[in-house]
């Protein structure tokens, strides 16, 4: 068990790595016109971390059982067609997430 005084030290601690995290690019990474870094960056995580984190989905779904990384995989081939058909984040994500809790229902 750890001291009050460890936990405090510990959220502190963690506080401010994530405090540094969400400063950092704001702080060294300046939006200029020059700035190809920026550009780069700004056009290439987004679209890197979705994947990134769309295979580990359905990894860890399969993974795991066969029935539960086919209702991920459904979920997430339904999410896809609809951000094609409407071009709107949050439409898609919320019909993937109602479908896969339906889903999941008779599962």
């Amino acid at each position: 068990m750890i001291t009050n005084k460890e936990a405090f030290v510990s959220v502190f601690a963690m506080g401010a790595v994530i405090l540094f995290c969400r400063i950092f690019p704001f702080l060294f990474l300046k939006r200029t016109s020059s700035s190809r870094l920026g550009t780069f960056v700004e056009k290439t995580v987004p679209p890197v971390a979705m994947t990134v984190l769309a295979f580990n989905a359905l990894g860890g779904a399969f993974k795991d059982n066969i029935s539960s990384g086919l209702l991920v995989l459904a979920a997430s081939v339904f999410t896809a067609l609809i951000h094609l058909w409407k071009r709107n984040f949050l439409i898609s994500i919320l019909g993937g997430t109602i479908l896969y809790m339906i889903l999941g229902l008779w599962i």
